[in-house]
């Protein structure tokens, strides 16, 4: 009876270690799918964001990507825009008109699989690659203007790596998250971190940001918890820290708090 009971005892444990075997396996080939949520767009479409609005192409390996530009006349700088990882353009560029009033031009890059980019996304260098591609591609233009490098949500981690190279005149970061080892500590305990091949560290980023940073945050933020921003405010100091009132994760840009405090800081450049 003792035999038979721990040999059914070690074959229970075979089975679930199995188990957990083959889901970490998913976890490892399948990140992609859980980490980024495009939705694609037509080649033929067209967006109706406005005549100063226009379609630009980058042509990296293996992909072509899409950005659109907003081009005041005599823009006072640029917002180099990371959208978040659902979606596509026609969804994030939303607020035009307020940075035409603030005489700021919008950039807004699609990632790979996005929107009207072609390709996928297979690494964080590749990743980090594009991005960088697609900065280089309108850096000429704002030589000697404000430059702002903005990320939210999924683009934070992005906009601080892009930020530490360039040491722009703001970072901005909307909904940031420490890292993705720590959202994976948060929603996935039983992931083992050395598996995400997708850490995405805003907070060593940032660390090397000595430029002037903003943090905003949705104070009712229950997909990245404001307790993100605020550690992220300790591993960069000097950076200004707001919390939106009655803002959560996919409203944020709808409280009007939100864009109050973009304003009030870009007219401090």
């Amino acid at each position: 009876m003792v035999a038979r009971a721990l040999t059914a005892l070690l074959q229970a444990l075979a089975f679930a270690g199995a188990v957990y075997a083959v889901l970490l396996a998913l976890v490892w080939w399948l990140q992609e799918r859980l980490i980024f949520l495009p939705s694609a767009l037509p080649a033929e479409h067209r967006f109706a964001f406005g005549a100063d609005v226009h379609d630009d192409w980058i042509d990296v390996p293996g992909a072509r990507l899409h950005t659109l530009q907003l081009r005041n006349p005599a823009p006072r700088g640029v917002v180099f825009f990371l959208h978040g990882n659902a979606g596509n353009l026609e969804g994030w560029f939303s607020n035009a008109d307020f940075y035409r009033r603030l005489n700021y031009d919008l950039v807004m890059l699609d990632y790979r699989g996005y929107g009207k980019s072609s390709g996928r996304i297979e690494s964080q260098a590749q990743l980090e690659g594009d991005v960088r591609a697609a900065w280089q591609r309108v850096a000429v233009r704002y030589e000697g203007k404000v430059r702002v490098i903005a990320g939210r949500s999924l683009g934070t981690a992005l906009a601080a790596g892009l930020a530490a190279e360039l040491q722009p005149e703001l970072t901005l970061l909307i909904s940031p998250y420490e890292s993705m080892v720590s959202m994976a500590r948060e929603h996935y305990r039983w992931v083992p971190t050395a598996l995400l091949r997708y850490p995405l560290r805003t907070d060593e980023a940032l660390a090397r940001v000595k430029a002037p940073v903003l943090l905003l945050h949705g104070a009712s933020d229950d997909i990245i918890d404001p307790a993100h921003s605020e550690r992220l405010q300790r591993v960069a100091p000097h950076a200004e820290r707001v919390l939106v009132p009655g803002a959560g994760h996919n409203d944020l840009q709808q409280v009007p708090a939100y864009l109050d405090a973009i304003a009030a800081r870009l007219k401090k450049l």
